[in-house]
């Protein structure tokens, strides 16, 4: 998205406590993942993805360990995922996936920040073709020659490859190969040091530094709900 935006985006978000919601989202996704495939790891591989991106963002072992008991007792919460789509101001499209326990509060409360935000929300699929959704894994770069690791990934699935800011290995993949991927990386010994579900824009909307400003406003209140899990959009 160019460096512009994200000096943009981390001057916006620089009040908001990023780990405490990485903690509550992936203590969401573990909770889910359990209740789908129960709680051994070994045997559940969207708990071993939320096990590994626990570890991506430093989440204690403990706490992780907490969210598998909690998921498992008496008292679990039963959370339900949910996406809903819509606009930002200036014609900007914005798609939020939530994960919620009431989805009258949930929905009541995106309309809401759309509002505010001078957004408005609109109606299932009214913006979702304006996006790819991929699966991207995040590993560890120890070397690797990149042009020899696109020719031993192509035939799992791989869409992209490339490096991060940081130097490390992102891997694309399309939606529907995101386990072969996983199993993939996996086999290879690679670490992974993240894997998620992502939406990628096929078109972007270039604003003014104003205009930005104004559609980063109700990105960054979305964001904070406790309810939303990550928010995608088209803003170059």
């Amino acid at each position: 998205m160019g460096r512009i935006f994200e000096v943009r985006k981390s001057t916006m978000f620089a009040r908001w406590d990023k780990m405490a919601k990485n903690f509550s989202r992936i203590g969401k996704e573990i909770a889910i993942a359990v209740k789908q495939g129960g709680p051994d790891p070994d045997n559940n591989p969207a708990l071993r993805r939320c096990v590994q991106n626990a570890k991506g963002v430093n989440m204690p072992k403990d706490r992780v360990d907490a969210a598998i008991k909690r998921a498992m007792g008496k008292d679990k919460t039963d959370y339900e995922e949910a996406v809903y789509e819509g606009y930002a101001p200036h014609g900007v499209a914005v798609i939020v996936d939530t994960a919620t326990d009431n989805t009258t509060r949930t929905v009541a409360n995106v309309r809401m920040h759309f509002n505010k935000g001078g957004g408005s929300l609109g109606t299932s699929g009214s913006v979702g073709f304006l996006f790819n959704r991929v699966g991207e894994f995040k590993v560890k770069n120890e070397g690797q020659n990149l042009e020899e690791l696109e020719l031993e990934l192509i035939d799992f699935g791989l869409d992209e490859i490339g490096e991060d800011s940081e130097g490390n290995i992102i891997v694309r993949v399309t939606f529907t190969e995101f386990g072969n991927m996983s199993k993939a990386l996996e086999d290879k010994g690679l670490e992974v040091i993240s894997s998620e579900l992502k939406r990628i824009p096929t078109t972007t909307v270039e604003l003014n530094e104003e205009q930005a400003k104004e559609v980063l406003e109700l990105i960054d209140r979305l964001e904070q709900d406790d309810d939303v899990q990550q928010v995608f959009h088209n803003l170059k």
